[in-house]
């Protein structure tokens, strides 16, 4: 999840995704005979939804793969800033050899500690600083996203939708812009409200902005926050809803289409696995659908067949590489073309996102 305080940065990361690591000198391993330790670091409540839910969810499946080989530990609601260096110090001191810190705002305190523990490996999500012994990882959630605006836009029945959503920042930015570009690729007059509640974990204020945009037409919600609110808001009313980061349909199983997922298990498993074989190196990866990283949850009864398949093709052919979100011509909602006919945004672009597509009502707040 990334910080609002580090807003700016984010292209710095897609200028290596998917770079070859760099092959240093093997860190900390376990002992014959015992297992890898390895420290998470989350940034709000596990609960049983959400962005630290998915993660620990990765977590689990981990364990549950290599069995007796790792031995994890979690710390949860870990502040960004002080506390987070302080508790990512005391898992490296405590012998922890793998360690992952989960939320962009723990970046620099990863990178910090990683410079006094040489042989400890970090993994940092979402960030985009790296080092000899840090390395950094993220999910394509604008992919997800895409295909959701095409089931929201196929649904609703005011062609508006309203968007949650936490700080005006490239991440959240992309994904609105990605559900807007989707709606309107199979109904052009879809339109996208969005309220910022400059929060990621505020049920209350999520609430009433949902509420807010039910008021105002919407008559499907979605959110880039991290509580269950919109959902459960979407519930109430009776509208439509799209979950974000886990299935949140226990929540809103009436109103809940489908959820855009992140799985981190394998992930988790794989870079433990290269731990444990003394062969981790400090990568960049940014995996999306293709990867696995990415998964819509299972559509809603409501969902007609039709519009269930229609998804499913798109989504083959983002896997296979044969389609892009962000494909020209792309317009932002003054009319000035962002991305020319045929061409296909870059990563460093798309990560320096600061505009909003057509579709998308409203001005962009700073994100100063």
């Amino acid at each position: 999840m990334p910080s609002m305080t580090r807003r700016t940065a984010l292209a710095a990361f897609a200028a290596c995704a998917f770079a070859t690591a760099v092959a240093f000198p093997a860190g900390a391993q376990p002992k014959a005979g015992e297992p890898l330790k390895i420290g998470f670091v989350y940034v709000s409540p596990i609960g049983d939804a959400g962005w630290t839910f998915q993660h620990d969810t990765g977590r689990k499946e981990m364990e549950k793969a290599l069995g007796a080989k790792v031995t994890s530990k979690y710390i949860e609601s870990v502040p960004e800033g002080a506390d987070a260096e302080r508790v990512i110090r005391e898992l490296a001191q405590s012998g922890h050899q793998l360690i992952f810190t989960t939320s962009f705002g723990y970046m620099n305190p990863t990178i910090k500690v990683a410079g006094t523990f040489p042989k400890t490996q970090f993994e940092h999500a979402t960030g985009y600083k790296s080092a000899k012994n840090v390395g950094i990882y993220n999910a394509r959630f604008y992919e997800g996203r895409y295909l959701a605006g095409i089931v929201a836009g196929k649904m609703t029945k005011s062609n508006v939708a309203g968007y949650v959503a936490a700080f005006p920042i490239p991440e959240v930015v992309m994904g609105i812009n990605a559900f807007a570009r989707g709606m309107r690729s199979v109904n052009p007059k879809a339109e996208v409200k969005v309220v910022w509640v400059n929060s990621w974990f505020d049920p209350g204020k999520e609430r009433q902005a949902a509420d807010t945009l039910i008021s105002q037409g919407a008559d499907v919600v979605t959110h880039h926050t991290d509580s269950t609110a919109a959902v459960q808001a979407a519930e109430a009313k009776k509208v439509y809803a799209v979950g974000y980061h886990s299935d949140m349909s226990k929540y809103g199983p009436n109103a809940q289409l489908t959820a855009v997922t992140h799985q981190w298990g394998d992930y988790y498993t794989k870079t433990a696995q290269s731990a444990l074989d003394g062969k981790w190196k400090p990568g960049s990866v940014w995996g999306g659908i293709k990867e696995g990283m990415i998964k819509l949850a299972p559509f809603n009864k409501a969902v007609p067949k039709d519009v269930q398949d229609q998804v499913m093709k798109v989504e083959a052919d983002i896997k296979a590489g044969k389609f892009h979100p962000f494909t020209g011509p792309v317009k932002d909602n003054e009319g000035k073309e962002r991305i020319a006919a045929g061409k296909t945004i870059d990563d460093a672009t798309l990560n320096r996102m600061d505009y909003y597509v057509e579709g998308v009502q409203g001005k962009l707040p700073s994100s100063k």
